[in-house]
């Protein structure tokens, strides 16, 4: 901004003559910018009260006129320690009799505390440290599904971890207890599991792994040891007798494990191929040139960075002629750093790829011990599997179920030789419940029966029932009405107020200088005068009210009846009774929250209970009605309202850009209007100079 000096040569006060006259025309800028202030006060109030209206519209109106919205039942249960109900919209009225005969039970084993022979065990010791040799198999059967985990000296409590978690169970070993804690995934009978030995080996890695549960202690298992015994004993302990007593368990077994080949195989080929693509992008990369050993490049890593720190300390200290020639010596270095160590990454990657190749191609030969690939069978390259392989997995499968059922009729014959070591078991076992005379079993405790959800929680004693009563919820019909009106007298009353305003004749915003000389109370205390009348008089407001009021007041039909609100015991309060601005709110009779009507019979309850089609086809009506109006009323306008606003909000946004335009302008000429008083004022400063200066010259030439 430029510097002013006035009055040096005149000796007037010419700073104060044109701020005089600037403010005398300020006035037109104060006017449109108190003009702009109200009229953005006056779009907050609609704002506010719009987005009440829209929440009036869309959280009670619109789902008031649904009579689905008023199916609310409620059920009451005589025991809420042994059941706890869900009541839905379908369920039906009435009083059910209910017994809970049994919980259902997930199925968990708690291993005995595991002995390593050098002390305590972890995740990665071996069996052979647990005093296992040799090698056996042990089964696991769960979901109707029996799987081998076959275990020698070697494998690690993690590798039979892996194996237990693959065959769908929750398996852990905890090294501060030193015991297996391995449990179903879901509740119920049918998720039950047994671990049992298929041979002399497999019970002993049992006795060792601290799994084997007795006998009488585990219902599930000793079914395992009994079913397979069977199969064995009736064929008198022939092979293939046996083996044809178990067929289809063995075809089932076979054709399962056949798929599963098929998968592996096919997945370690498309591993294999991308760990091959790996090794050849990079060997192709360095083509020519040798790749050296991650190692010896992290060495190279190690020297450059040391460098690059004591070139960085030296341009710290060097004269700004020596800075150039080192910086460039840094830039060099940090090009080689990255240059050795991407070399450093391709390195680890192409060792890395290349052990998986070799572990991926000794994975490959042990599968196609069992396929053999004779051809494609289509494009996306599906194997066949051939007769050799599939004969040698089925002999395997017989020769594995028939060690079972050989190891089974020993245990059977010798059951007192199956000792628990330790470990606990609780089977999985289903949830029964017994509703109306009629039993249901499931899974789990959860039971979903015509509309109630039931949720077992304790068994009942025998003879016990629990009570089920179902009913219309009369309180959740009541409270939604009362909601309604409530929320419905908050926004009428504040139309009212705004509408009936005091006047605000002579009030405007205050100018900065204005607000200066007041306090903060009093400038709030004056504003909210002038944001308070706003709306007086309001014809838009004036439209809303009376619209909302007409059909709050009108009559709707009910089963050829005309009834009104005050038909439920819903009215508003006399004159002289209701407050100023809230004489269009509306008070339910008895309602215990409102102490002007709380003495009053509650006739909308009694008519909930008694008769709850005429509440229910009266308000739904009523909410019909309100919702066609207030959707017409928040309409689209082109270039005055948006959809969904009950004001012309476009149109006010419009005005204040108008206004932000204008006063731009009335700044702009104000300012124009300042410099001209200040180029006047200038020019007549400098001709007093002039004169002043000849006045000067002539006293000289006469000697004054």
């Amino acid at each position: 901004m430029a510097i002013r000096l006035t009055g040096l040569m005149s000796g007037m006060d010419t700073e104060s003559l044109i701020q005089q006259l600037v403010e005398a025309r300020r006035t037109k800028v104060d006017t449109a910018v108190k003009a702009q202030t109200k009229l953005s006060w006056k779009q907050d109030i609609w704002s506010d009260l719009s987005k009440k209206l829209k929440n009036l519209q869309a959280k009670y109106v619109n789902n008031m006129k649904y009579y689905s919205s008023y199916s609310k039942k409620t059920t009451k249960v005589s025991n809420e320690s042994a059941v706890s109900v869900i009541t839905g919209t379908n369920a039906v009225n009435g009083v059910q009799s209910l017994e809970v005969n049994q919980l259902a039970k997930t199925a968990y084993l708690t291993g005995g505390e595991v002995k390593g022979t050098n002390g305590d065990v972890t995740a990665l010791s071996k069996l052979s440290e647990l005093g296992f040799t040799g090698s056996g198999v042990i089964n696991l059967t769960t979901n109707g599904k029996s799987v081998d985990i076959k275990v020698t000296g070697d494998t690690t409590i993690s590798d039979f971890l892996t194996q237990v978690q693959n065959a769908g169970l929750n398996a852990s070993f905890d090294a501060g207890n030193q015991r297996f804690f391995i449990s179903a995934k879901e509740s119920g009978e049918e998720n039950d599991f047994s671990f049992t030995a298929s041979d002399a080996n497999g019970a002993a890695a049992l006795q060792k792994l601290k799994l084997q549960v007795g006998l009488e202690q585990d219902a599930a298992t000793k079914a395992e040891y009994e079913e397979y015994a069977k199969y064995y004993d009736e064929a008198g302990g022939n092979k293939n007798a046996t083996i044809a007593n178990m067929q289809s368990m063995i075809d089932a077994t076979t054709a399962s494990r056949v798929n599963s080949y098929l998968e592996q195989y096919k997945s370690l080929i498309t591993s294999r191929d991308n760990a091959q693509s790996k090794i050849d992008e990079i060997n192709a990369k360095y083509a020519g040139t040798t790749l050296e050993s991650a190692d010896t490049y992290s060495t190279r890593i190690d020297g450059i960075n040391a460098e690059l720190e004591t070139q960085k300390t030296a341009l710290e200290e060097a004269d700004e002629a020596d800075k150039e020639a080192i910086q460039e010596k840094i830039d060099a270095l940090n090009e080689e750093l990255e240059e050795v160590t991407a070399k450093k990454t391709d390195a680890q990657t192409l060792a890395t790829q290349t052990e998986t190749l070799k572990s991926l191609n000794n994975q490959i030969a042990e599968v196609e011990t069992y396929v053999t690939i004779t051809s494609t069978a289509d494009a996306d390259g599906n194997i066949t599997y051939s007769a050799d392989a599939k004969a040698k997995l089925t002999g395997e499968v017989e020769d594995s179920y028939f060690n079972k059922a050989e190891y089974a009729s020993w245990v059977m014959k010798n059951q007192s030789a199956i000792s628990g070591t330790g470990a606990t078991k609780i089977s999985g076992q289903d949830a029964i419940i017994t509703l109306n005379g009629a039993t249901f079993t499931g899974n789990d405790n959860v039971f979903e029966i015509n509309g109630l959800t039931f949720t077992a929680l304790s068994e009942t004693k025998a003879g016990e029932a629990v009570t089920i009563t179902t009913q219309d919820d009369v309180d959740g019909i009541y409270d939604m009405v009362k909601n309604f009106l409530k929320e419905y007298n908050s926004i009428i009353n504040e139309m009212d107020k705004l509408y009936n305003a005091d006047s605000a004749k002579g009030y405007e915003p205050l100018t900065d200088e204005e607000k200066d000389a007041m306090s903060e109370s009093e400038i709030e205390k004056y504003e909210t005068k002038i944001k308070d009348a706003l709306l007086k008089g309001d014809s838009n407001l004036s439209s809303i009210s009376s619209t909302l009021k007409t059909i709050m007041s009108s009559g709707i039909e009910v089963n050829g009846k005309t009834m009104y609100l005050s038909s439920f015991g819903i009215e508003k309060l006399s004159y002289f009774e209701a407050d100023e601005n809230e004489r269009n709110a509306y008070h339910i009779a008895g309602d215990e929250d409102d102490s002007a009507s709380s003495s009053d019979a509650d006739v909308l309850k009694s008519m909930i209970s008694s008769d709850p089609d005429t509440v229910i086809s009266f308000f739904a009506q009523l909410s019909r009605n309100l919702d066609t109006a207030m959707t017409n009323m928040s309409k689209s306008v082109d270039g005055y309202r948006s959809y969904g606003s009950f004001y012309d909000d476009k149109k006010m946004k419009a005005d204040y850009d108008d206004y932000t335009t204008k006063i731009a302008e009335l700044e702009e000429k104000l300012a124009d209007y300042e410099d001209k008083w200040y180029s006047k004022f200038a020019a007549m400063e400098t001709a007093l100079a002039k004169m002043q200066s000849n006045v000067n010259a002539i006293t000289g030439l006469l000697g004054g």
